[in-house]
């Protein structure tokens, strides 16, 4: 790459290659290279540079997953001696490698109690097709083959693989695809700011999160229990706009899990690694899952690399199977991912980073949101839950109505951050946001400051200020 200094003689160059033969992941090709991609060449810390040399302080952590920030020497270092010594090898021939072996072992003591046993894959979306495939394994041992049904939430994201994506409850996922594949069959989210809005009244929060759960419960009740294999849940839906779950609805629903002998399969790729406060949302919510993913924060982005870990349950059984478990990939536990991922978990806990976000940088993030936008004349909620934030933009705060279009005016708000160098995305006419953990006070300002003047241009477009 050229040095930063005249990065910016090669934009347009990059962009006609990547034009010519990048195909991007949900975008609209054709209107992409009609605009022009943003070439991103640097980054340091919560901020990032394009070409064209301008700043941009990221909201997001990438995509929910830069947890110890930008430019981290420890983890760069870390990969490089994995690259020196032991660039590649598998775990397929009896064998495994240093930083995979140690890698596996300290999981096992950050994660729920009874997860003691850790297969690797590569992304979130691999982790939770593995996790499927091993939830039906465990019915086969055990006897029950009939027990093939999976079920999952509306505005779950899983995944893009076959199976994930049909794990997902984002509809416009499925028609280009032809999905979802069979065996696939959704309940409600516990998304409170929409119940009004779905026809459940002015509910309050607490009976609104138990008459959620209860619909997982009349689904198991439908299809059959002897049928119904597991429950797929993310501790609090990412990619559907961080609906935030009332305290009522996880106890609820792991008691009908429990009820009907249904595996509960956590979701943790977002919410993992100190992004709720705690290591995973397991802990933040006090679930004991079945079976659990998890990837992104666990390499802080980093290199790709992702997991998943057994219960006591399934591991017992699945371990014990004393059969060829036929299953793997090509780069499962990569030594040079084990290793970096390795070194991120070891900053995060010398750094003190979930901690953090628990008690100082979270409550604050928190603060300045509710201060900033609770009266704001577009703004019917803000939500938030250690290092995640949503900020609901909608037309009738009282009624809590949403857009007709849902998006737009999401996407126009999500435009004028761009303008503004903050990267904030747009989850239909929601603005979440997902720092880096080692996001500062005087960071946090600068991302209410961007966002408070994104919104508030949007609001006066639309005459509400």
């Amino acid at each position: 790459m050229a040095h930063e200094s005249n990065t910016h003689n090669l934009t347009s160059h990059w962009r006609a290659i990547d034009a010519a033969h990048h195909v991007h992941p949900f975008t609209d090709t054709a209107a992409l290279n009609k605009e022009g991609v943003r070439v991103i060449v640097k980054s340091d810390g919560v901020y990032l540079w394009d070409s064209e040399g301008t700043k941009l302080i990221d909201g997001m952590a990438g995509l929910w997953c830069v947890q110890v920030g930008y430019g981290n020497a420890e983890l760069a270092e870390a990969g490089y001696e994995a690259l020196k010594t032991l660039p590649y090898y598998n775990h397929f021939f009896k064998t495994t490698n240093p930083w995979t072996a140690e890698l596996a072992a300290k999981l096992a003591t950050i994660l729920p109690d009874g997860h003691e046993h850790v297969l690797f894959a590569n992304s979130g979306s691999e982790a939770n097709d593995t996790a499927l495939k091993l939830i039906r394994y465990y019915w086969n041992l055990k006897g029950r083959p009939d027990k093939k049904i999976h079920l999952s939430r509306e505005y779950a994201y899983h995944g893009v693989t076959m199976a994930a994506a049909s794990l997902s409850g984002l509809t416009p996922m499925h028609p280009q695809w032809d999905l979802p594949l069979p065996g696939f069959a959704k309940v409600p989210a516990p998304y409170w700011f929409g119940a009004k809005a779905a026809g459940y009244g002015d509910i309050d929060p607490e009976e609104f999160g138990l008459l959620i759960a209860r619909k997982l419960e009349e689904a198991i009740l439908e299809i059959g229990a002897d049928r119904v294999a597991s429950f797929s849940a993310e501790p609090i839906q990412g990619a559907g706009g961080l609906i935030f779950p009332p305290a009522t609805y996880w106890p609820e629903v792991q008691h009908i899990c429990r009820k009907y002998d249904v595996l509960l399969h956590l979701d943790e790729v977002i919410t993992g690694f100190g992004r709720t406060g705690e290591w995973f949302g397991a802990q933040t919510y006090a679930i004991a899952p079945d079976i659990m993913t998890m990837a992104k924060g666990l390499s802080s982005g980093y290199q790709p690399i992702s997991a998943i870990s057994l219960g006591e349950r399934m591991s017992k059984t699945i371990l014990n199977a004393n059969e060829e478990l036929v299953h793997g990939y090509t780069y499962s536990g990569h030594p040079v991912a084990s290793a970096v991922a390795l070194k991120n978990l070891e900053v995060i806990e010398k750094k003190g980073l979930a901690h953090r976000t628990r008690h100082t940088i979270g409550p604050y993030l928190d603060r300045r949101l509710r201060e900033t936008f609770e009266a704001h004349p577009l703004v019917g909620e803000v939500r938030c839950v250690g290092l995640l934030a949503a900020i609901e933009l909608v037309p009738d705060k009282a009624e809590r109505r949403f857009f007709a279009n849902s998006g737009d005016i999401g996407t126009r708000c999500r435009n004028y951050c761009f303008t503004n160098g903050l990267v904030m995305r747009a989850i239909r006419d929601t603005m979440v946001l997902s720092p880096p953990l080692i996001v500062t006070e005087a960071e946090v300002e600068e991302i209410v400051a961007k966002a408070k003047d994104a919104i508030d241009r949007t609001a006066h477009d639309l005459g509400k200020m």
